[in-house]
This record gives C-alpha cells, sequence and structure tokens, in this order.
C-alpha cells in the first residue's frame, strides 16, 4: 500500500512555530522529489516548497521563504515542514506529494491526506 500520511499539532498561535511531519509506507521517499501543498480556507490549493531527490530547496511561493524550511530523515522515511513565525494567514489544510521533479509542470504521483494546521490570533 503505496500511502503518505501528513501530521502536526494542528493549532497555533501567531508568532508561534509548527513542524508538520510527511511519513512515507510503501516506497522510499529519498527516491522522489517530495512537495508540500496547502489549501487556505475558500481558496485554491497552492504549492509552498519542494525538496528534490538531491535535497535542493525550490520554494514555490515568496509568502514563507525565510519562515519555512523543508528537511528530511531517510532513516525515518520521512520529510518535515518547519513553520517558523506563523501569521493566521497560513491556516490551511496542508498536504504532502511525492513526484520525480520539483516543478509544478510535471505531475505529482502520490499525495497524503492533508492535516490541518489553524494560526489563532
Amino acid at each position: 500500500d503505496v500511502q503518505l500520511q501528513a501530521s502536526g499539532r494542528g493549532v497555533v498561535r501567531a508568532g508561534g512555530s509548527e513542524r508538520l511531519s510527511c511519513t512515507a509506507s510503501g516506497f522510499t521517499l529519498d527516491d522522489y522529489a517530495i512537495g508540500w501543498f496547502r489549501r487556505p480556507p475558500g481558496k485554491d490549493q497552492e504549492g509552498i516548497l519542494c525538496i528534490s531527490s538531491s535535497k535542493n530547496t525550490t520554494y514555490f511561493i515568496d509568502s514563507v521563504k525565510g519562515r519555512f524550511t523543508i528537511s528530511s530523515d531517510n532513516a525515518k522515511n520521512t520529510v518535515y515542514l518547519q513553520m517558523n513565525n506563523l501569521e493566521p494567514e497560513d491556516t490551511a489544510e496542508y498536504y504532502c506529494a511525492a513526484g520525480l521533479l520539483c516543478s509544478m509542470r510535471y505531475p505529482f504521483y502520490y499525495w497524503g491526506q492533508g492535516t490541518l494546521v489553524t494560526v489563532s490570533s
């Protein structure tokens, strides 16, 4: 069974931090590009950032630069999204996905179910 599962605490105060985890089952994350996506309430899904199989980071949006970073732990088959200085505008359902390249021109083949992050003022 090929699966991706994102998890986190869920509720954070504005200015606080949250680390999301993306754990794979049925395949090795290190072989793929892993992207983080989110869907804010009432808005369309957007790509946030991505880590390639060579461990390079690509940012899809500017609003998280300097605040969000991505890392991986191959031993745990897990990719992390570290989110600092959170803002209410960051409230969204967050997803991780696996594909071949960190490019929105190519499909991401495996998707997690997502986890809701609520940033309170």
